[in-house]
């Protein structure tokens, strides 16, 4: 166990709404009418595709191969591959993307499954695993999980706290299957030679709690090998409720003290995070041979059956909505908390491996907010910044669209929390604002890079144009010079020898060069 927990500036207690979704067991939703499988399902680039249209496919079988640093897409159940096109994501911009519809056929067969033992495979090979199982940080981040597990570090922190108000699916698969956690972080910990485990949890799951701590004590055989020492090596510590104690750098700060600065990483400082449904899908993929096909998703607010369900990957929102009861005076739908999701431009995208919770609002759920009125300068959101930022500066600068300025307040430091507008007296939306800033920086920033481009282009096309006009020239007074050298040397004669030479070897040219153009008589 860790001596003592620490504290990290800032933060703010919404109210937590946990309880709304959080009382009932995890549900298996039907499966619906069709899934559309993104191929884009990692922060780090699209997959590519490996069926066509009328492919039969058995549940997990890979259908989108990872591409570079990407991770791999499988077919969440068996079916038929209908089509290939772009469907809307759940994204803010409403974007389309490219997608591969599967059509279920209700028999539900899986692959072959081909389990790994992580105590004798190799590195390698369970790093390879995690990539083709298509596995990233289920989070939010959506980052892969076998770039990650490639860190060499001292100490692995199983991200359990689930700060964020209304989410309570990472609670419910702690209560469920801690069992399977505690095994995906020793081989999590076998893999990046962590001597320490340390699962954080709020203190406002004590069924989570007492359940990985009993899952800890009964670690499974499999775990002991793979974490090669004691199971005092692996610790579930309780921390306070406050958000965003669930933030990566915020979490470590409070387990082992490291402040991490803005522009740092958490593996320069010897820790790296994992999520603990990452951690469960990381058992289920090397013990099992099951590929990422599904993950469990919070349905809750304005429906009539809310709790957590374990969705098929590609099943479309609005399928999952009608399961849980939608009630007709719905106003929106967020995926992820209220305080980082996003309102869903349509219901018609699909559940994907980032989608962690979807909240159905209301008016009466949440009102509407209350008009934007000006700063007032009263500091709360300086207070409540857990990265130390000064958000009215940031505000100030974004709003006259001064974004030097707001570069020189560490814009780009800012996680995007929401802990300053939740607190802003003037009901100001301060996190609209820099998302708008950084999205014009970074356009800003694009157009620099394309005009560096064309200018580095230009000027290696002129360069290149100069020098061969110089060469060209050089070959040319090489020419003469050897003509005129060899003028001295062999004389005129020879040279008119060589010219009678050659008007003697075709004497028709000759004569047609030499000869005189007749006068036409009718001129």
């Amino acid at each position: 166990m860790t001596s003592s927990l620490f504290s990290f500036r800032g933060g703010v207690k919404p109210d937590s709404h946990k309880k709304e979704s959080s009382e009932t067991p995890i549900r298996q939703t039907p499966l619906p009418s069709r899934l559309v499988v993104p191929l884009i399902q990692s922060s780090q680039g699209s997959a590519r595709t490996i069926v066509t249209v009328g492919d039969k496919v058995l549940k997990g079988q890979c259908i989108g191969e990872a591409e570079g640093a990407g991770a791999a897409i499988h077919a969440p159940t068996s079916g038929t591959v209908t089509e290939i096109g772009r469907y809307p994501m759940a994204h803010p911009s409403g974007l389309a993307s490219q997608a591969i519809v599967i059509e279920p056929d209700g028999e539900e067969r899986w692959i072959t499954h081909d389990p790994l033992n992580p105590a004798t495979a190799s590195h390698e090979d369970l790093i390879l695993r995690i990539q083709a199982s298509g596995i990233v940080g289920m989070g939010g981040a959506v980052f892969p999980s076998h770039i990650k597990a490639r860190s060499e570090i001292e100490t692995l922190i199983i991200n359990g706290a689930e700060c964020e108000p209304w989410l309570t699916c990472d609670d419910r698969l702690m209560r469920e299957r801690a069992a399977d956690i505690v095994t995906g972080a020793t081989i999590l910990a076998h893999l990046t030679g962590a001597r320490q485990v340390l699962v954080g949890i709020e203190d406002n799951k004590p069924e989570a709690i007492a359940a990985m701590q009993a899952a800890v004590r009964d670690m499974e055989p499999v775990a002991r090998e793979c974490l090669e020492a004691e199971a005092g090596k692996m610790s579930v510590v309780v921390v306070p409720t406050l958000y965003p104690t669930g933030g990566e750098k915020q979490l470590t700060q409070v387990l082992t003290g490291i402040e991490i600065p803005p522009a740092g990483r958490v593996t320069d400082f010897g820790v790296q995070c994992f999520n603990v449904a990452t951690a469960h899908a990381v058992c289920r993929a090397l013990l099992r041979g099951e590929p990422m096909v599904s993950r469990i998703v919070t349905v809750t607010g304005n429906v009539e059956r809310p709790g957590n369900y374990e969705v098929p990957l590609g099943m479309p929102i609005a399928e999952l909505l009608a399961f849980c009861g939608l009630k007709p005076d719905t106003t929106r739908v967020l995926m992820g908390g209220p305080m980082m999701g996003f309102s869903l431009p349509s219901l018609d995208a699909p559940v994907t491996k980032g989608c962690n919770c979807l909240i159905a609002a209301s008016n009466e759920i949440f009102p509407p907010p209350p008009p934007e009125q000006p700063c007032i300068r009263c500091s709360n959101c300086t207070s409540s910044c857990p990265v130390g930022l000064q958000p009215f500066e940031l505000y100030w600068a974004s709003r006259a669209k001064n974004f030097d300025n707001a570069e020189r307040h560490h814009l780009f430091s800012c996680i995007e929390c929401g802990c300053c507008a939740y607190v802003c007296s003037a009901h100001i939306p301060l996190v609209d604002y820099f998302r708008f800033a950084k999205s014009e920086i970074r356009a800003r920033n694009e157009e620099r890079k394309a005009a560096d481009q064309a200018r580095t282009r230009f000027e290696f096309r002129s360069a290149r144009l100069e020098r061969e006009k110089a060469e060209k020239a050089a070959r040319l007074a090489a020419k003469a010079a050897e003509t005129r050298a060899r003028a001295a040397a062999e004389g005129d004669a020879a040279l008119i020898a060589a010219a009678m030479e050659r008007v003697n070897a075709n004497p028709q040219s000759s004569v047609q060069d030499n000869a005189t153009p007749t006068r036409d008589p009718q001129t």
